[in-house]
């Protein structure tokens, strides 16, 4: 713990609010709230810590803090910060998946669709469905039982679902507005839990068909039934209201915690959702923060009640959320929570294994290559790697790995612009100063540890434009290669010093995973530009073939070989001026 922080933490106040720990490099890698900041920072550097909190605990170089007036102002404060800082140590649920709702259209002619978006256009939404094939097989049931229209735009002439008794086909019948209202009606009741009362009255239906000796008819209201049965009896009724519920039930240990939610729509148990993720605070405060992003930052839906544990404060919950939130104390309720608690605490057991094998390959093969290469813990590798053949299309390509793990997000591609010839040496330098650059212009994370795919040279070149033009130090190495060009060692320090690396350790398998995924980033995108230069070149040549004569002539003939064996007339046919077909045939044949 350093000075500056010994002196901060001596003048923390007793009040409610956000702290913001930040790194050597003054990013913020963690934002949290408290009821009392005094007691709550203070805590992170004192006592002892689990492995996850310790790492959190040994990046930290300074903090901040800001006081609010109550304990929901820290919660909003903290969701607002975490969303425009995005720290690594905060949960972040970036899957921001939206569930399908099914969707009565408010039109002349209304249709029943599936979708994720929720306007305010008059039409009348159910849902969300979290299961998607739930949703789907429900609109298969109804529009099976009630023939609204299913085209897009209307057409000209019955379609087949008219056919199949599936559509009133507004196209060429006029369909009166009593009838919609009726089948709208029916759907609205369906999906409001009304199905047992429509599969009855089809029964009534089939019956007085079958008494009518109308077996044709009685035969399709059977199969409607059976749809019915089928569709809505998968799914187990849990509660004996139709009331839409959220459940949450969280299990803690080893400084991870798993929140369970089970989606609870027209009284059923539809689907669950699991986040695994580590804590560094009170497990209650996470899962506060947890309600926080889940409903606020990622936008779910929010249902007509929340259900939760009893240490969580349900009142605070409430008030932050809108939406009426208990603690169950007996019945069908306090099963669906204990049923919630029990499913989180067995799926944290079964992924420890999990976890303890991926952070061995992630984070402690990231502390062990600090410690053998004698920096800081390289949290964030950007590796650089060069591709063409014989100077032709000279591409170069950055991977970025943060904690262990590639992090696509920051992957980058680079045309060499300015270097002609093969001079692997100079693209280098040209790509490295290109993304440097920028990062000191838009104030970009810099990384810990800069990895070039190359020797003694390609180093140097690199090292010569960070520290003399841009004026960086940040810690360089290159990869030694063995006979077959796969890492054997790394070579760091200057002048530079192999840095044996143990061919069985985690810290070797990673840089052998990185050299393998910025070599096949390189060479993916050399060969899309020389793929695409093959195909195009031969044909910008030629003048007066732009971009659509050029996609013109290609549908037509379907490679630049057949356009080469075409004559004139040929080319003429495929829409092209006589003076131009000519160009093609003499540019083509030299």
């Amino acid at each position: 713990m350093n000075n500056r922080i010994k002196n901060k933490l001596a003048l923390l106040p007793d009040q409610p609010g956000c702290y913001l720990m930040k790194d050597r490099q003054g990013t913020i890698i963690y934002v949290g709230k408290a009821k009392v900041l005094k007691n709550r920072v203070r805590s992170y550097f004192t006592g002892s810590h689990n492995g996850k909190t310790l790492r959190l605990v040994n990046e930290i170089e300074d903090f901040e803090y800001i006081v609010t007036s109550s304990n929901i102002e820290a919660l909003i404060l903290e969701l607002n910060l975490i969303k425009k800082h995005d720290p690594k140590y905060n949960i972040m649920l970036k899957d921001d998946k939206t569930y399908p709702f099914i969707k009565l259209t408010y039109e002349e002619h209304p249709r029943l669709i599936i979708t994720r978006k929720v306007k305010k256009d008059k039409g009348k939404y159910f849902g969300p469905y979290p299961n998607v094939f739930a949703a789907n097989e429900t609109k298969k049931l109804l529009d099976r039982i009630y023939p609204l229209r299913k085209c897009n735009t209307l057409p000209d002439r019955v379609c087949l679902y008219y056919h199949l008794g599936q559509c009133l086909a507004p196209c060429v019948n006029k369909v009166d507005d009593e009838e919609y209202r009726k089948i709208t009606d029916d759907i609205y009741r369906f999906l409001n839990g009304g199905h047992k009362d429509i599969k009855k009255e089809l029964t009534e239906r089939m019956y007085a068909a079958s008494e009518d000796l109308d077996f044709e008819r009685a035969k399709e209201l059977r199969d409607k039934i059976a749809h019915i049965d089928v569709t809505m009896e998968k799914q187990k009724m849990m509660t004996n209201d139709f009331t839409d519920r959220d459940v949450f039930g969280y299990a803690y240990d080893k400084g991870w915690m798993c929140v369970q939610v089970f989606f609870v729509r027209q009284g059923k148990l539809i689907e669950r959702d699991v986040s695994l993720f580590p804590a560094y605070d009170e497990p209650d405060q996470e899962l506060l923060t947890f309600l926080g992003q889940f409903y606020e930052m990622n936008s779910h839906f929010k249902p007509k009640e929340i259900l939760l544990p009893e240490s969580v404060d349900a009142a605070m919950a409430e008030t932050f959320l809108g939406v009426k939130t208990i603690h169950p104390k007996r019945g069908q309720k306090k099963d669906l929570l204990r049923l919630a608690n029990k499913n989180a605490k067995i799926a944290l057991e079964e992924k420890f294994s999990l976890i303890e094998r991926d952070e061995e390959r992630s984070i402690k093969a990231v502390e062990n290559l600090g410690r053998q290469l004698g920096i800081f813990t390289p949290h964030r590798i950007e590796a650089f790697d060069n591709s063409n053949i014989q100077g032709t299309d000279p591409v170069s390509a950055l991977v970025v790995f943060i904690d262990g793990k590639p992090y696509k997000k920051d992957y980058r591609k680079y045309k060499i612009k300015s270097v002609q010839g093969p001079d692997d040496y100079e693209s280098m330098r040209e790509v490295v100063r290109r993304r440097y650059s920028r990062v000191l212009k838009e104030n970009l994370p810099l990384p810990d540890l800069i990895i070039i795919d190359g020797g003694k040279g390609h180093v140097e070149a690199v090292r010569d434009i960070l520290e003399n033009e841009l004026g960086l130090e940040i810690p360089l190495a290159g990869l030694v290669k063995d006979e077959k060009h796969r890492t054997s060692n790394l070579m760091i320090g200057s002048p530079l010093e192999i840095v044996p690396l143990d061919h069985r350790s985690q810290e070797f398998y990673l840089m052998q995973r990185i050299q393998d995924e910025v070599h096949r980033f390189a060479i993916t995108f050399h060969r899309q530009l020389r793929g695409k230069g093959a195909i195009q070149s031969k044909l910008d040549e030629i003048p007066g073939v732009g971009e659509k004569r050029k996609k013109q002539l290609l549908k037509h003939f379907g490679s630049l070989k057949k356009i080469k064996e075409a004559s004139v007339e040929d080319i003429i046919k495929a829409g092209m001026p006589k003076k131009v077909a000519e160009e093609i045939l003499s540019k083509l044949s030299e």
